[in-house]
């Protein structure tokens, strides 16, 4: 794990720096697990983020924004009676465990001085955030309730006592001598860095695995050397976070030589995890929400798939068209030799170069006449079959490429968007309308995302098909830039500048990249005309538009750079 109690060390110190002697303003929980508070402490606010997600359990202070419910969730107004106006005397870890306590001071309802605790345990899936009555060490809620039937060490409910999670009893790694390392490791029994994890407090495997790679194949002294130079740096915060992308990325307070990849450096830890997390938690939200939805595109675009195939498999059999008419036209040429009665007749067929006889198959209950008038009934509804199994194939294959495009939406979609992508789907008919959904009077104006390029030039991008028929028809000027990935489902991204520098374009062409199904590819095609030269055929489904006089550049999406040009 990354964030490890050395990790939560350095950060309670950056917490320290920031925010100490600072005051709570206001408090949001824009989800379920997940607090931000605004805290004004040396001249600036600050939005710090608590997080109890099982997958991304952290706190830091970030520069990301967060949607934030119209209703507030009955944890976050508790938090606003007791916390708010309050005063941040102290942030401290508990020992080294991954745990932060924000020690805070105000007054309550009635006037009087009150002490809180505001407690955050950094456990994985076991992540918490508490609020403890100081004075009485009584919990007054937290952001997920354990009941004594869950977790028989302690319960955490309000108005119960406030009790730490279990001790590990594990040793002090600030305090450890080289005699210390060496009596704690067994060295003959092999995995040194699991033994480092088990044996010092507030260690993770990315550390300990550090720790014996930088000791290289030195002997048991050099093992015991590279952990105590390591702990230095622990010690005296000297830190150098750090960012490595490569098979899997990771993030660690300091550089770790052992990973591959490629290393970026931040100047501190907030930024680091900003950078990290920047749409992992958000999409891990949209994911749970839209669920539903990527089941159910994916469902239709089977039933699109196996449609084609079948009308694939008519399309065969429609090509006995040609056939049908022979045989009837020969039929018709020979009725003399037919008799009513007959199961089959052989004639010779005057198309074939070498006159070959053809054996034409009869139906003994009809007339020599109604026999080739069947035959060129069934050419006449074959040849019309290909027709319409050609429309409908090329309908189905329409539909893929449509519900393609909602997937590729859905990957990059806020929650919101995600209700716009569900309710073009139940406008296109594809869902049912929804109760609450009928009663909407109003239909907002789809919100698009601002960006502004290197030379201060503003580009608006549309998300999903709502946003993009919105940019595309009604906000973009006739000779401004429109750009879009080339035969990739991808967002409408616009330049709002008629006459845009190449800097610019290739700013924007970075953008519309990285919002398309192409993200994680290199030299992806990018076609960027005018507005003018983009039209919106007649009865085309959301999204869907055709244009002309483009050029195409070729780009690899880059992620800190969409980043670097977000408003």
């Amino acid at each position: 794990m990354s964030f490890d109690g050395l990790f939560t060390r350095n950060m309670t110190k950056e917490l320290n720096e920031s925010l100490l002697h600072g005051r709570i303003n206001k408090i949001h929980q824009p989800y379920k697990n997940e607090i931000i508070m605004i805290i004004r402490a040396n001249g600036k606010n600050h939005k710090v983020l608590l997080s109890a997600h099982p997958s991304y359990s952290r706190i830091q202070i970030t520069n990301e924004n967060y949607e934030n419910p119209s209703v507030p969730p009955m944890f976050c107004m508790l938090l606003r009676k007791h916390l708010e106006g309050y005063i941040i005397e102290g942030i401290n870890q508990v020992e080294l465990d991954r745990m932060v306590i924000f020690e805070v001071k105000g007054r309550n309802e009635i006037g009087d001085i009150s002490y809180k605790q505001l407690i955050i345990e950094i456990m994985g899936r076991h992540s918490n955030i508490i609020l403890v009555d100081k004075g009485r060490n009584m919990i007054l809620d937290s952001i997920k309730h354990i009941s004594p039937s869950m977790n028989t060490h302690r319960t955490v409910l309000p108005g119960h006592v406030y009790v730490l999670p279990p001790q590990q009893d594990k040793k002090d790694p600030f305090e450890a001598t080289k005699d210390d390392v060496l009596s704690a490791l067994d060295f003959n029994s092999g995995k040194l860095d699991k033994q480092i994890v088990q044996s010092f407090a507030g260690i993770s495997p990315l550390y300990a695995k550090e720790v014996i790679h930088r000791a290289g194949i030195g002997n048991q002294s050099t093992i015991a050397e590279s952990f105590l130079s390591l702990i230095h740096h622990a010690k005296t915060f000297d830190m150098n976070p750090t960012l490595i992308t490569g098979e899997k990325e990771t993030f660690y307070w300091m550089a770790l030589d052992h990973l591959k990849g490629e290393k970026h450096t931040f100047p501190s830890l907030s930024e680091l995890l900003d950078r990290f997390f920047y749409q992992k938690a958000a999409r891990d939200r949209v994911k749970q929400q839209g669920n539903d939805l990527e089941r159910f595109i994916r469902n239709e675009q089977d039933k699109n798939t196996n449609k084609i195939e079948k009308l694939k498999k008519t399309l065969e059999d429609a090509q006995q068209a040609d056939r049908y008419q022979l045989l009837g036209e020969l039929l018709t040429s020979n009725l003399y030799a037919v008799e009513r009665g007959m199961t089959e007749v052989s004639v010779v067929n005057y198309y074939d170069e070498n006159g070959e006889s053809i054996t034409i198959p009869l139906n003994p209950q009809k007339s020599p006449s109604d026999n080739a008038q069947n035959y060129f009934s069934r050419y006449q509804k074959a040849k019309n079959a290909i027709k319409i199994v050609h429309e409908q194939i090329e309908k189905a294959q329409d539909e893929i490429v449509y519900l393609e495009q909602l997937l590729q939406q859905l990957e990059s979609a806020s929650t919101k968007d995600v209700e716009e992508i569900r309710e073009e789907l139940e406008e296109e008919g594809y869902l049912r309308i929804r109760k609450q959904t009928k009663k909407k009077k109003s239909i907002a104006k789809p919100v698009l995302e601002q960006y502004t390029s290197s030379d201060g030039t503003q580009i608006l991008v549309g998300k999903n098909n709502k946003q993009n028929d919105y940019l595309t028809s009604r906000v973009a000027g006739r000779e401004e830039i429109w750009l879009h990935t080339k035969d990739i489902p991808g967002s409408h991204v616009v330049i709002k500048n008629p006459n845009p520098s190449e800097q610019t374009i290739k700013e924007a062409a970075n953008i519309a990249a990285y919002f398309s199904k192409a993200r994680e590819s290199s030299s992806v095609p990018v076609d960027f005309t005018e507005v003018k030269q983009v039209k919106k055929p007649k009865g085309a489904k959301p999204g869907f538009v055709i244009y002309d006089g483009q050029q195409t550049l070729y780009v690899t999406p880059d992620l800190d750079l969409v980043r670097s040009l977000k408003d």
